[in-house]
């Protein structure tokens, strides 16, 4: 995602308001790791600044997806979570705390699908080409597997955007974190 000055002249070239409710949304966002939702992020935003609306809010984070600074995901609890890291990547969620955490796999465009070797496989997909991935690995991360009072599946909003912890993913089944 682009630097918040980025956004506000880029919101401005299109056409669209650059208020102070705005401008602490991009702040909020850039260079967060959280995967908020729109909720969540209300709630930070209004503790700052008491005035803003969820629609607000939800306007913003609809503006900045349709332009390309965010990436929208549901990782089945039914609220949509915003990803301002647009680059190629997958994510680990912590079934018990809720926690997102952003992981990169290598060679997830490269397939072999079953019947075949390469990328001949089942008719009509000879040659495929993956344009784009998604790919959630759920789990327990570090935190959770050390407390035994964790519940096996709160809702994946259970800790808020710069909650308490911050996920530790160490199954070595799982891919290991690494910055792009």
């Amino acid at each position: 995602m682009r630097s918040p000055a980025e956004l506000s002249t880029e919101f401005r070239s299109l056409g669209l308001k650059v208020t102070p409710q705005r401008q602490l949304l991009f702040r909020l966002l850039h260079d967060n790791t959280s995967h908020p939702s729109a909720e969540a992020l209300f709630d930070i935003a209004s503790n700052q600044m008491p005035g803003i609306s969820l629609r607000t809010v939800y306007q913003t984070l609809t503006d900045l997806a349709l332009m390309g600074e965010l990436q929208s995901f549901d990782f089945g609890n039914g609220a949509a979570r915003f990803d301002p890291n647009t680059g190629a990547h997958h994510h680990l969620v912590c079934t018990a705390c809720g926690e997102v955490a952003d992981v990169y796999v290598d060679g997830a465009d490269r397939l072999h699908l079953a019947g075949g070797s390469g990328t001949d496989g089942p008719d009509g997909f000879d040659g495929f080409v993956v344009a784009s991935t998604d790919i959630v690995f759920r789990g327990r991360c570090a935190n959770c597997c050390d407390d035994p009072s964790a519940a096996a599946s709160r809702p994946a909003e259970a800790t808020p955007p710069g909650g308490s912890h911050s996920p530790q993913f160490t199954d070595p089944a799982l891919p290991t974190r690494r910055k792009p």
